[in-house]
């Protein structure tokens, strides 16, 4: 009788252990999951859209209105984050709070306040703009490639 191929046992141990896996693994409770992301993130647009038509009915154009609704959104974002209230909406909402613009502003300060141990200024100041820098010049980027597509489109 021969010994068993080591690559044959290693292939059964491994399929064995995703079967375990599979079975003990909870199930995610989808249903709830998406009820709250719809919620919290309706919440958080709904907070913009009000933002926004108060500052309408104080007589800004609409357009200034929403950069400044957009500004607004960013800063409580950023805000929630750093006082840590964000993050609790976070494990509530799950995507329901990433997704807008305000989601945007806690991935920034999140990974910058990792850095708060070294400082306010020499961390938390200096490692926001590392975290931001990449994300920042995509958009420009992008957002010039869109004016040119553009350009060239209404031409």
């Amino acid at each position: 009788m021969t010994a068993p191929d080591p690559k044959q046992l290693k292939k059964i141990a491994i399929e064995e252990y995703e079967t375990l896996v599979q079975r003990v693994k909870p199930k995610p409770p989808v249903l709830k999951n998406s009820f709250w992301a719809f919620v919290v993130g309706g919440l958080i647009c709904m907070l913009a859209q009000a933002i926004q038509n108060y500052l309408m009915a104080r007589g800004m154009a609409k357009t200034d209105a929403s950069s400044s609704t957009s500004v607004i959104m960013i800063f409580l974002g950023a805000l929630f984050t750093g006082i840590g209230i964000y993050n609790e909406l976070g494990k509530i909402a799950g995507a329901g709070s990433i997704v807008p613009i305000t989601g945007f502003s806690n991935a920034i300060v999140a990974s910058a306040m990792e850095f708060k141990r070294e400082g306010y200024i020499f961390g938390v100041g200096a490692r926001i703009f590392s975290v931001a820098g990449p994300t920042l010049v995509f958009g420009f980027v992008i957002s010039v490639l869109i004016g040119v597509i553009k350009v060239f489109i209404s031409t």
